[in-house]
């Protein structure tokens, strides 16, 4: 059914279905018409550059979760595809421009983080190593073909930068030992810090988190459950349009050491709540138990199809993230939720609201979220980064497109339209 559904006729059923509640049906049209309306940079060339909002620049990660909610329509709209395909050109060559950096200039142009010490060209806007960062491009590829039949943009391009990623993954299982990747800001402070030394695990070091601040521990949990994911995505992708030998056994290599890794060494057992995952480890006793707003994320497990969203320990783990066990799980006046160390105390993230809107089972905490949504957005009909839990007027990013298209996913995902997964 959502296959054959256009943009238009999304926005009159989310008209349809949430019509008792006025003000979320305004936010979902503006925050689902903002990013093609904003942030859509065409080439001559045939690729696009996707602005991430309020800086000019492209974050690999960024960029695909603000095209998901156009995979819905995209199966009968060749201007999408035109957009999604383009977007996923230049993700692929920036990738094998350079696989350690997050985020890229639209020329090479020297734009951005110059100062730091690590290798940069022209074309990097920040070289700050994350795992997600190669992960999405690949589910954006995935997802596409799912979600609208097209296979064309599985080239010799992008096989050539998923082979960099499963090669950047293998070297940075060992990353102290093999890594040629290294990172300094001066006078960057904790946050802008790689983490310390590692221990084997199977696992692939990252050395920052989706929030671009740098890992307490160099193993990060629900990044690495994001790369189990992928890589099977990788392994049906090679199996139909590759049939490379090698490469298959690399996935299958690279997928079940991360999985036994997440197993072995970020499993734990809490006397609260049970069985539950870590945010990371260092693989030599070092645990970090909370949960940070940026996905992925513990919360997203279910989002990302890393396990069900009634799995026992993912409910454990979703239980104690949504507590005060969780240092950034903030309760005020006006909303209660998760927020990141990326922005100061206090300050809950909408797309956190989103993702534990998505992964509910429950429907009156959906709707208490959607309550929080309609009081936290400043009056400017749109969503932020954070907020603050009492005051909503105070909030970071006037405009931040990946949380603006995560909001339409959770409304989306209220009215059955939601992405098809495999």
């Amino acid at each position: 059914m959502t296959e054959r559904l256009s943009q238009r006729d999304i926005i009159q059923l989310v008209e349809q279905k949430m019509s008792h509640r006025p003000k979320i049906v305004t936010m979902f049209k503006n925050c689902y018409e903002n990013t093609l309306e904003t942030t859509i940079h065409r080439h001559e060339d045939g690729t696009v550059f996707m602005l991430t909002g309020d800086i000019p620049a492209m974050w690999l990660r960024d960029s695909v979760n603000q095209l998901r909610p156009y995979l819905i329509p995209a199966g009968q709209d060749a201007e999408l595809q035109a957009v999604i395909e383009g977007v996923l050109r230049y993700q692929c060559q920036s990738i094998l421009r350079d696989p350690y950096a997050n985020a890229f200039n639209e020329f090479d142009n020297y734009h951005g983080h110059h100062q730091d010490i690590t290798e940069l060209t022209g074309w990097i806007w920040e070289r700050k190593y994350e795992i997600d960062s190669l992960c999405y491009p690949v589910q954006l590829a995935y997802l596409y073909w799912k979600n609208t039949g097209v296979t064309h943009h599985f080239s010799e391009e992008f096989k050539q930068a998923a082979e960099l990623i499963l090669q950047t993954w293998r070297v940075e299982q060992r990353h102290a030992e093999l890594s040629p990747y290294s990172f300094e800001r001066p006078n960057g402070g904790k946050t802008n810090t790689l983490p310390g030394e590692v221990g084997y695990t199977g696992m692939t070091w990252s050395g920052f988190r989706p929030s671009d601040d740098a890992c307490e521990y160099g193993y990060l949990v629900p990044s690495n459950m994001f790369a189990v994911v992928v890589l099977g995505y990788l392994r049906e992708i090679n199996e139909l349009f590759y049939k490379d030998e090698a490469m298959s056994a690399l996935i299958d290599s690279l997928q079940g050491e991360i999985r036994q890794g997440i197993e072995d060494y970020a499993l734990i057992e809490d006397q609260e709540f049970g069985q539950v995952y870590a945010y990371e480890v260092d693989g030599l006793g070092g645990i970090n138990i909370m949960d940070d707003a940026n996905v992925p994320s513990l919360l997203s497990l279910p989002y990302l199809d890393y396990c069900l969203k009634d799995d026992p320990i993912y409910l454990n783990t979703r239980r104690m993230i949504l507590s005060e066990r969780n240092p950034y799980y903030y309760q005020g006046s006006c909303a209660r939720g998760i927020g990141s160390p990326h922005t100061p105390k206090d300050y809950i993230w909408h797309i956190a609201l989103s993702i534990q809107g998505i992964t509910s089972t429950d429907a009156a905490e959906q709707e208490a979220l959607l309550d929080i949504f309609e009081r936290s957005d400043a009056g400017t009909n749109l969503v932020h980064e954070g907020f603050h839990k009492d005051d909503p007027h105070q909030y970071t990013r006037e405009w931040f497109s990946w949380s603006n298209a995560m909001f339409v996913e959770f409304v989306l995902s209220l009215c059955g339209l939601a992405i098809k997964m495999k």
